[in-house]
């Protein structure tokens, strides 16, 4: 043995050494501490949603540990009291629910039919497709506010959810027509040897094998339209405006109100949290399938 191989296995052995060292306990530990300290802001405006105005302005939201009288559910009364910021919650349901649904069914729909059906033109309209994810939303932010305008839609939620859609869908057809196309395609022929149709095979093999990769856009869609700014601060009004427009106006005022911006911020962060855990599973799921594909 050469004196070049001890010296190249020994700075192995000792890289081997180093990697072991690290994905061991020293490493949990760190990634540990950079957890909670990324957490920390989250705990601060929880406990801050749930202190006095008067105390959160006379002191950091940690003395709530030596002091844990301050907890009160005053802010949360009157949140609820505070009707814009109340429809502003109901508007931004009715805005998410529907692009999410609108986006992925559309998505799966069109995803199926250029994985496996012959059309003309198939793979220019998939080029197509491919070209729309690198458009800007900021491009026809002005061209559809006039569209929508004209056609007496600008200001109401529709308008918020029909854009939506539009810039939602290029990225789900692309990523469920993959997804669709490592369907095997024996399984498929199986199906329609035993006399499935279209319409059938889409539903009963199709969707329930896809189920990982469309809970993981429906998650991407939720998230991207609930904390959505840019485009209701454009297309909403007043009336329609969801919630986090409603919150940036109450940051106008911000020593005012600091009982409801608080309250509202948490809330309007909790819920993607909720939906993210309640298809973490889902959402694991695809994103791994998608890895070894």
């Amino acid at each position: 043995m050469t004196t070049l191989d001890t010296t190249v296995r020994a700075k192995r052995s000792l890289a081997s050494r180093l990697a072991s060292r690290a994905s061991g306990g020293v490493l949990q530990v760190f990634l540990i501490l950079v957890a909670l300290f990324w957490l920390v802001p989250t705990l601060g405006l929880l406990v801050s949603s749930f202190r006095d105005p008067t105390d959160i302005a006379a002191s950091g939201w940690w003395k709530v540990f030596t002091a844990p009288g301050q907890l009160t559910a005053k802010s949360y009364k009157s949140l609820l009291e505070n009707d814009a910021i109340t429809q502003s919650l109901l508007n931004t349901i009715w805005i998410t629910v529907p692009a999410t649904l609108l986006v992925v069914l559309i998505g799966a729909m069109a995803g199926y039919a250029f994985a496996w059906m012959d059309f003309k033109g198939r793979d220019w309209w998939f080029l197509v497709v491919v070209a729309l994810l690198v458009v800007p939303v900021q491009i026809a932010l002005i061209p559809l506010a006039d569209l929508f305008g004209k056609i007496g839609i600008f200001g109401d939620i529709i308008g918020v959810v029909l854009f939506h859609v539009g810039f939602g869908l290029p990225f789900a057809i692309f990523l469920l027509r993959n997804f669709f196309a490592e369907i095997p395609r024996e399984l498929l022929e199986a199906a329609r040897l035993d006399g499935a149709g279209e319409t059938r095979l889409f539903l009963t093999v199709v969707l329930p094998l896809g189920a990982p990769a469309i809970a993981s856009l429906g998650i991407f869609q939720f998230l991207w339209v609930w904390n959505d700014m840019l485009v209701a601060l454009v297309f909403s009004d007043s009336e329609s405006q969801p919630l986090t427009v409603a919150l940036q106006q109450q940051v106008r005022q911000f020593g005012n109100n600091i009982d409801v911006l608080a309250p509202g911020a948490f809330i309007s962060m909790v819920i993607p949290l909720v939906v993210f855990f309640a298809f973490q599973r889902q959402f694991v799921s695809g994103v791994m399938a998608g890895a070894v594909k």
